[in-house]
Formats: C-alpha cells, sequence, structure tokens
C-alpha cells in the first residue's frame, strides 16, 4: 500500500513537471533529437576513410547540421509559399462550397447550413490543421533554443564517457548501461529511419496524385502528410482527409474527391500495411493499446507536438524498464506479445 501511495505521489510530480515546464521540455527534446539524427549522420561519415582521418569531430557535427538546418529553411520557404497561394485562392471556393450544400440538400434532402450550425462541435477539421500549423510555427519560432541547447548537448557529449566511468567504477554495471544506452539507440535509430522513409514515400506518392488531379498548393498538402505520418494509427486517417476535405472546396466536385481519397488512401493502406511492417519486424515491440494509450496521454500533456514524440519515448521506456528486475513485468505488459 505504502508503495502504491509513492507510485501515484511519483507520477503525480512528473506529469505536474511535464505539463508546467513543456515550454523549456519541448525545445530540450527537440535539440536531443537534432543531436541524435547528427551523430547518425557523423557516424555515416566516418564509415569513409577520407572524412574519418582527416575531418575533425566539431566538423564532422557542424556539416549535418548545417545541412538539416538548410533543409528545413528551404521547406519553410516553401511551404510558406504554398499557404499563401491557399489564402490568395479563399475566395474562389466560396462558390464551391454553396455548390456542395445545394448537392448534398437534394441528395439527402436536409439543411446542410443548419445541421452544421447545431453539430459545429463534432467538425473539427479547420480546428486541427490550424493546431498543427500553430505547432509547426512555435517549432520554427523555437529554433535558435534548439540550436542552442543542442550545441551544449554536442559539448557535452565529448566528456560524457570519461564523466561515466569516473561515476561508475563497477565494470559490470558500465557495460550493462552501454548496453542499454545502445539498445535505446538502435531501436530509436531503426524507428526514426524507417517512419521517415515511409512517411517520405507517402507523401511524393501523394503529391504527384494531388499534382494530377490539379489540387490547389500540393506540396502543402503533401509535407502535411509526411508529418502526419509520424503520429501512430489516427495520423493517416487525418493525413488521407485534409486534401480530400479541401478537394471538395476547391473544385465542388464529388467524383475528384472520391478519387483523391481512393488513391491516397489506397497509398496509405499499402505503405502503412505492407511496406512498414515488412521492413520494421518486431523492432519496436509496443502493444498497439499501449501505442493508443500513449498517443492520447502525450497529446494530452503536450499537444500535437507529444502525438509525434509518443512511439519514441514508449519504446525508450519499454527498453528501460526491460532492464530492471523491479520494472521487468511493467515491460512485459507494455510489450506486443509479452516477450522483451
Amino acid at each position: 500500500m505504502k508503495n502504491a501511495a509513492y507510485f501515484f505521489i511519483i507520477s503525480l510530480s512528473i506529469v505536474f513537471i511535464l505539463v508546467q515546464g513543456k515550454s523549456i521540455l519541448i525545445p530540450f527534446v527537440f535539440a536531443l533529437l537534432l543531436w541524435f539524427i547528427v551523430r547518425n549522420i557523423r557516424d555515416a561519415f566516418d564509415k569513409i576513410p577520407f572524412i574519418n582521418r582527416y575531418f575533425p569531430l566539431w566538423l564532422k557535427n557542424l556539416i549535418p547540421s548545417v545541412l538539416l538546418i538548410a533543409a528545413l529553411t528551404f521547406t519553410t520557404e516553401l511551404l510558406l509559399v504554398n499557404i499563401n497561394t491557399l489564402a490568395q485562392s479563399y475566395s474562389l471556393y466560396e462558390g464551391n462550397v454553396l455548390v456542395l450544400i445545394d448537392k448534398i440538400d437534394n441528395f439527402f434532402h436536409i439543411n446542410v447550413l443548419e445541421y452544421f450550425k447545431a453539430n459545429s462541435s463534432f467538425f473539427v477539421f479547420g480546428n486541427l490543421l490550424q493546431r498543427i500549423i500553430e505547432s509547426l510555427t512555435g517549432l520554427v519560432s523555437n529554433t535558435f533554443i534548439i540550436v542552442i541547447y543542442a550545441l551544449f548537448i554536442f559539448l557535452e557529449e565529448t566528456h560524457f564517457d570519461t564523466k561515466l566511468k569516473t561515476v561508475i567504477q563497477d565494470e559490470s554495471q558500465l557495460a550493462k548501461l552501454s548496453r542499454l544506452l545502445d539498445k535505446i539507440d538502435r531501436s530509436v535509430s531503426k524507428y526514426i529511419g524507417l517512419k521517415t522513409l515511409a512517411s517520405f514515400t507517402t507523401g511524393v506518392a501523394s503529391y504527384i496524385t494531388l499534382v494530377l488531379v490539379g489540387v490547389d498548393a500540393p506540396l502543402f498538402w503533401a509535407f502535411l502528410i509526411f508529418l502526419l505520418n509520424y503520429i501512430p494509427t489516427i495520423g493517416s486517417l487525418i493525413a488521407t482527409l485534409f486534401p480530400v476535405v479541401f478537394c471538395l472546396l476547391q473544385f465542388g466536385d464529388f467524383f475528384k474527391a472520391t478519387l483523391v481519397l481512393t488513391i491516397v488512401g489506397s497509398i496509405q493502406v499499402i505503405v502503412g500495411n505492407i511496406l512498414e511492417p515488412a521492413l520494421a519486424g518486431n523492432t519496436l515491440n509496443i502493444s498497439p493499446l499501449v501505442a493508443i494509450f500513449a498517443l492520447s496521454f502525450w497529446g494530452a500533456i503536450w499537444g500535437i507536438t507529444g502525438m509525434f514524440l509518443s512511439v519514441p519515448i514508449t519504446v525508450i521506456m519499454v527498453i528501460i524498464f526491460s532492464n530492471f528486475e523491479s520494472t521487468k513485468s511493467v515491460a512485459i505488459m507494455l510489450s506486443e506479445k509479452g516477450k522483451i
């Protein structure tokens, strides 16, 4: 009973810190992610003999960092152009909305405007899109602090192993901790690499589809699809519905919207249910129920950003819990098939 009370108090304290400190913690988590990606690119550079021999560590950190920031800046500029295109074309879509309403009224024999007014709380696509754009804007506005955090993480990395060996002098414990960190590194690396490949494939294929159909600002919708695919389960569904709803508004035509829904939805199914499982195997080892709960929990405390980070955080928790006898049972319950 006493242990349960301690666990409850500690859990509440952690949630309180996560909620109240999110303005500090979220940029720090993204700085860790930036460091993690740069370090993996640096490891790939080290496999090239010339770079490994003649390039100092700071330069091997600087090159991928500059490339990532340049890619982010370029993507942001393209997205702003596409968003401006949407904003300028908004007045052209108003007539299509009225056409759509007339078609629905005639087909279903209902007053759509009155129905929307009575049930407006259920139609949250606009609000959700606004929250996603606000999250992206917040991330861009925090770029400076993220870079500063990442810089100090790179500086800390230089002496981290020395500090670790000084603190943990027992070689068996040090080896155990090293294996734990290596396991986290490999699992999270594979997850990020896999999701990036799957999301990029889905985004490119969807972009081609939207261009062929003639949907305005296809790059924006393709990028949104790429981004939302990092959110497990519901991300791909929302990513498919956004361009479909916009296609309805742009053309006032159910045929083109159905075409986008069919093709983009098929791309999501093929990549998500065939390609991704074939590449992933059993690497993540997370129960689907746990993944949904983690998505809801982190989404509740950190919003859209928390949804993106829910699976990597859960993977790390399962790995850490599995390495301690006192928490191994928790890891088993969180795992997919009870094997850790």
